[in-house]
């Protein structure tokens, strides 16, 4: 097969693939590294190639790991440079958020992913709510903030 031979026309949208948090399909990625039960997934999901992925695992954070908010800002202004992402030890993992949400981008683009489904309340994947400065408050978290200026679409799955 020759570069030439592949398709450029976009698939049809019940074919395109979906990225989804992994912790959502029972992978045992969240921060406390305890799998969630597997959540049932909306029917326009059935039949399509689901993508897992933890932007904080692709970041180089570990699992387990502290519990992180953001400070001065939520993920579109970590994005910018206006805000950082801190540990519960105090350590500052800003970077390895920016770095989870880059190759996640990168996966979506090479995947042809149009939408994402993902976990609300993480600082990655949150689309709602995260958390900031101590307290829970509405807000994307860092990939979802990336994936977003994308045009990919974003699903909250609580």
């Amino acid at each position: 097969m020759k570069l030439s031979d592949i398709s450029t026309k976009d698939p049809a949208p019940d074919s395109t693939p979906v990225l989804v948090s992994a912790c959502l399909l029972g992978l045992p990625t969240r921060y406390d590294g305890k799998p969630l039960e597997v959540v049932h997934l909306p029917e326009r999901f059935n039949g399509r190639v689901l993508i897992p992925i933890c932007p904080e695992q692709l970041g180089g954070l570990p699992t387990p790991r502290p519990r992180q908010e953001f400070r001065g800002g939520a993920g579109a202004e970590v994005l910018e440079g206006n805000a950082r992402i801190v540990n519960e030890d105090g350590v500052d993992v800003t970077e390895n958020f920016l770095r989870g949400a880059q190759i996640a981008c990168e996966i979506a683009k090479l995947a042809g992913a149009k939408e994402a489904l993902f976990k609300d309340g993480s600082p990655s994947c949150g689309i709602t709510r995260v958390t900031m400065d101590g307290k829970e408050t509405t807000g994307l978290g860092v990939t979802a903030a990336a994936l977003r200026k994308l045009g990919i679409k974003i699903i909250a799955c609580t």
